[in-house]
């Protein structure tokens, strides 16, 4: 556990705290590694973040095999070790175990879970050689916005992000998204709007109140303004429903405009959806029918 979570003892990690973690990450490269515990003899457990394939080494001492060592341990009334959180299968995951994986980490963001991400630098040295993302995630570039935190505190390598304000579908998050999909091959794609959305905010100015906005801004939020006009008296939560509107649309265009992602769709190895995030309670709300 990283010094930040050490401090808040019982209480578990708050939100706030998660957020500093954000921008601390890298410094954990300096730490030292937590010590094994080694008192059991039992084997090192392989990183669940190694490459694919990779098993754990035994110990060099002594003349017992693995098995014979989990017994003394299980004898002796040792605990087996709590299984890792961002760990992934070897063969890699489906789509509905990422979805999965997302709920479940979400859930301990929600409930203030330990998310510190351990061992960063030594992370960081394994994915040098190539990544293995299971996750795409198109969302908005909002400060209080961040996947890594919000899905549990997953670590490096693990999501590949897609940011701009208002979580717009264009050209370039389209074609990140086919690349993630094709060649990084995860499973999953989640279209992430969030409450309280400042560039959907704009875009349901213009539509309901005529406002002019100035520089790029009104380039960037062209997009949204067909959602939000189909959206106008149709609840009164306008703004909020605009936000959960341009999420499915976002989903629902990339499967009608990226042939390579519709192929993967069809032959059942990507899976894609929407989502919202609420910034005040922290949880997801994942939106599985986007047709």
């Amino acid at each position: 556990m990283c010094l930040d979570c050490s401090s808040l003892g019982s209480k578990g990690l708050k939100r706030r705290h998660l957020m500093k973690l954000a921008g601390l990450g890298l410094a954990a490269g300096g730490l030292a590694p937590v010590a094994l515990a080694s008192e059991t003899k039992a084997p090192a457990a392989a990183d669940s973040h190694g490459a694919e394939g990779q098993s754990a080494e035994a110990p060099t001492e002594g003349a017992h095999d693995a098995g014979s060592d989990a017994g003394h341990a299980e004898a002796a009334g040792a605990k087996p070790a709590a299984a890792d959180p961002h760990a992934a299968p070897a063969d890699g995951l489906t789509p509905k175990q990422a979805l999965a994986k997302l709920r479940e980490g979400n859930r301990r963001f929600v409930e203030d879970a330990n998310a510190c991400a351990a061992d960063l630098a030594h992370r960081r040295t394994e994915l040098a050689a190539g990544q293995h993302p299971w996750a795409i995630v198109l969302t908005c570039s909002d400060s209080r916005v961040t996947p890594e935190l919000i899905f549990g505190g997953v670590t490096l390598g693990e999501l590949f992000v897609v940011r701009n304000a208002g979580n717009v579908l264009d050209t370039g998050a389209l074609g990140t998204i086919e690349y993630g999909t094709e060649h990084l091959h995860a499973p999953l794609v989640v279209v992430m709007g969030h409450k309280k959305c400042g560039a959907v905010a704009a875009a349901c100015d213009v539509v309901k109140k005529g406002a002019v906005l100035e520089g790029s801004i009104g380039k960037m939020v062209q997009p949204i303004l067909p959602v939000a006009l189909a959206a106008l008296f149709t609840s009164e939560d306008f703004v909020g429903q605009t936000v959960r509107n341009n999420a499915v649309s976002g989903a629902k265009r990339i499967t009608e405009e990226s042939a390579i992602v519709t192929h993967l769709v069809d032959s059942g190895a990507v899976r894609v959806i929407a989502a919202v995030y609420d910034i005040e309670t922290g949880e997801v709300a994942f939106i599985d029918k986007i047709s």
